[in-house]
């Protein structure tokens, strides 16, 4: 495989790349007091979603038990790929904002490691480190354009990693009840995940701030986007992407909590995307009892050591 069609392949995992800081927001943004306008809701947001409550993150894989990925075209089969993910926050005094760690389990790309580096420095781009197993080498790559879809997937990179709080105006619509349930693949049964979870509506009845996030990027493939915004935890639990006044994507995320102080502390229990205009889904699921946080880990742990010693 071509090294540009396997960094496209690797890209499809929406909860692998998400350590990109966004310009401002701090690892010790506090807590709003009052009603938070639109742009310190997006902070919020991003502080939720980058895990910064806490100092490391992780989906570990136990026995058969790891995260899937499932990408399911209309009226075909699904793919899936299983990994691992590690996210480390715990930099302090240092260039190095925060990093990433993924291992790829099952699949095309089974064997293959992604270390992603953060920098402190918000006009520095991130660094990519991919283990190519086939080659048993690393190789760098820049960062990857902002509209490039990932591998067949249904998000782009800068739905997952690119996409920081300048290149959007925020409006805050005002505060609604949430009354759905999120999104899920019906009548799936795949390998490492012989029990897919049900859709989740947990979240019904919950108090949510309606955010319009607007590009400003010039004939971007989308015009705006509007998030669902738990009041309480910054999480946001849906976000409906618009082009030409009509709806074109919606991407779910079902947020469970970590029981910390900070009720920002939360951990994703899976992601769900789909594309209206041809139905194609895409899924991450996470179990509950690989989600670990706050450990031991060295630092070495986020090296490209770690990359160098994935079996195949």
């Amino acid at each position: 495989m071509q090294l540009r069609k396997l960094v496209a392949a690797i890209a499809v995992v929406p909860v692998l790349l998400s350590a990109e800081a966004f310009a401002g927001v701090s690892k010790n943004l506090p807590m709003p007091t009052g009603t938070p306008d639109a742009n310190a809701i997006a902070d919020q947001v991003y502080f939720v979603n980058h895990f910064y409550a806490l100092k490391n993150y992780g989906i570990t894989k136990k026995g058969r038990t790891m995260t899937v990925l499932i990408n399911k075209s209309k009226g075909k089969k699904p793919a899936t790929i299983a990994l691992e993910r590690y996210v480390n926050n715990d930099f302090s005094d240092s260039a190095i904002n925060s990093m990433d760690l993924a291992i790829f389990r099952s699949g095309k790309l089974r064997g293959t490691g992604m270390l992603i580096t953060d920098y402190t420095d918000d006009a520095k781009s991130q660094a990519y480190a991919i283990w190519l197993p086939a080659l048993r080498k690393i190789r760098r790559f820049a960062e990857p354009a902002h509209d490039d879809a990932w591998g067949g997937s249904d998000f782009t990179f800068g739905d997952v990693t690119l996409r920081k709080p300048q290149h959007e105006t925020h409006e805050l619509l005002g505060t609604e009840t949430f009354n759905d349930c999120l999104g899920g693949i019906a009548d799936v049964k795949v390998k490492y995940l012989p029990s897919p979870p049900e859709a989740a509506c947990e979240h019904k009845g919950k108090e949510v701030y309606k955010l319009k996030s607007t590009t400003k990027k010039q004939n971007w493939w989308y015009d705006h986007r509007v998030s669902y915004v738990d009041t309480k935890s910054f999480a946001d639990y849906r976000t409906d992407y618009f082009k030409g006044g009509e709806k074109i994507k919606v991407i779910d995320r079902n947020w469970k909590g970590l029981g910390l102080d900070d009720p920002r502390a939360q951990s994703w229990a899976y992601w769900y995307g789909k594309s209206l205009s041809n139905g194609h889904e895409t899924w991450a699921v996470i179990p509950d009892v690989i989600v670990k946080f706050n450990q031991d880990w060295k630092q070495s742990k986020w090296s490209e050591k770690t990359l160098r010693k994935i079996k195949r």
